[in-house]
């Protein structure tokens, strides 16, 4: 009898669910001869659609369904490993690229036609991609804040190297790369900046460049493979040694002498999640990194170095982590706040950088005369260049200076300037005290490897 009533309830739910679909589909056709004329980028276009579905709706549409989908796709795990948050990218890209076949003609769906020119891809660019952005570093630098300076001045030396090697390895492929006739140094430099998933290192070629739109394929053509390689490296490299994960949890410990004033001292807290004190922090950082050094004669018209939005918001949430206070007032973010808010943040920037990205791969194999044997190049190329790096840190790390592994893994992912790597090895190791590691080689990765790429076209040309 039980079973029966199951058997009912199961086929009244299959019965309401037909019938929603049905319906929406029915309003759909219907409202599809509603329709409004709208200006985008000061041209005006009839869209149609349920509800007028443009602009912000459309924009909150597309990340929910990519982060439902990529978190589904993240959560298969083969032999232990997964790829996690980066599954959402992967999705992203795929929404990216289908979201370019959709014609702007077609009612409902075109108000998520994608295009270079689209208003909401600018949305996934400049404002979803870059609020995930800080809000990861942003919550990774309060999570990591209160044992950096003593795990920096224990291995300072150490990081600083395992940054030189990992981008001069990655370098002297992208060099070897150029001189293969019919490649050159704007391809190359753009594969480079691609494979180590580096913006500020994508922006500087671009400001030497003699051709830009090569140094765009390049990027757009090795990013992918940049961020999921890295990803994986991480989660595979610990099973290959046959790791015992509790014991190299615990050589990452670093003693932090607890304040007895902060617990016997009663601080004003503004909100009991911390937010104010990362708001803080985030607006001090966005300062810091928009300050810009000329790299050429050309001063501020040619190639700078800032630390951009990543560096400067890092190192300033490492700063208010590490002092938790100004005079009573608590800068303190609770570890479950920042562990959901870097989870966010990551997943943000992924669907930012994803979509974009899909777009833009799509847009520049279109424009490029070269044909499919340059993407081919260019895969194969970002790959090396990202596989090459990771393995000479990790024997570097390992075999010579002696890192435990997680503290190897960690900085590997900062000489590799990989954000989604990051937030894996976190998961993966079960212990956030692997940012400390990341937060000390990245910024001297992020200075290298905008010389690097701003060097190579210069010498090579």
């Amino acid at each position: 009898m039980e079973n029966q009533k199951k058997k009912s309830l199961k086929w009244l739910w299959i019965a309401i669910a037909v019938v929603v679909v049905i319906g929406i589909a029915v309003w759909c056709g219907i409202a599809a001869s509603w329709g409004k004329t709208v200006k985008v980028d000061n041209q005006e276009t009839t869209v149609f659609g349920i509800s007028n579905v443009i602009g912000i709706s459309t924009l909150l549409a597309g990340i929910f369904i990519v982060s439902a989908v990529g978190y589904m796709l993240g959560r298969i795990t083969i032999k232990g490993v997964s790829l996690g948050t980066a599954g959402v990218f992967l999705v992203a890209i795929l929404f990216g690229f289908l979201c370019t076949l959709i014609p702007e003609n077609v009612p409902v769906l075109n108000s998520f036609f994608l295009s270079e020119k689209s208003t909401n891809t600018t949305y996934y660019k400049s404002v979803v991609q870059n609020v995930g952005l800080v809000l990861f570093v942003g919550s990774v630098g309060f999570i990591a804040g209160p044992k950096f300076f003593r795990d920096l001045k224990k291995n300072f030396k150490t990081y600083i190297l395992m940054g030189i090697v990992i981008i001069l390895a990655g370098t002297a492929v992208a060099v070897a790369f150029a001189l293969i006739p019919g490649i050159g140094a704007d391809f190359s430099s753009g594969v480079l900046s691609g494979a180590l998933t580096s913006t500020p290192g994508y922006s500087a070629a671009k400001e030497v460049a003699g051709n830009v739109n090569l140094v765009t394929l390049g990027h757009a053509i090795a990013y992918p493979f940049g961020v999921v390689g890295v990803v994986l490296f991480v989660q595979l490299m610990p099973k290959f040694m046959k790791a015992d994960m509790n014991y190299e949890r615990s050589l990452l410990k670093v003693d932090v002498i607890a304040s007895t004033e902060k617990k016997e001292q009663k601080l004003f807290k503004c909100d009991d999640f911390g937010l104010t004190a990362l708001a803080l922090a985030i607006f001090a950082g966005l300062l810091l990194g928009s300050i810009k050094i000329p790299l050429t004669d050309k001063g501020y018209n040619g190639a700078c170095f800032s630390l951009g939005t990543t560096g400067g918001v890092l190192i300033m949430c490492l700063v208010f982590g590490h002092f938790g206070r100004i005079g009573k007032l608590s800068l303190e973010v609770p570890a479950h706040s920042a562990k959901v808010l870097r989870e966010l943040g990551l997943m943000l920037f992924l669907i930012g950088a994803g979509v974009e990205g899909g777009v833009s791969l799509v847009s520049q194999i279109k424009e490029n005369p070269s044909g499919p044997m340059i993407v081919v190049w260019g895969f194969i190329g970002g790959a090396v260049m990202t596989i090459v790096p990771m393995i000479v840190g990790f024997i570097l790390g390992g075999k010579i200076l002696k890192l435990p592994l997680l503290n190897s893994l960690g900085s590997i992912t900062g000489g590799m300037t990989s954000t989604p790597a990051l937030g894996t090895l976190i998961n993966s190791a079960e212990t956030e005290d692997v940012a400390g590691a990341y937060a000390s080689t990245y910024p001297i990765a992020l200075v290298l490897i905008v010389l690097a790429c701003n060097l190579m076209i210069g010498l090579i040309g």
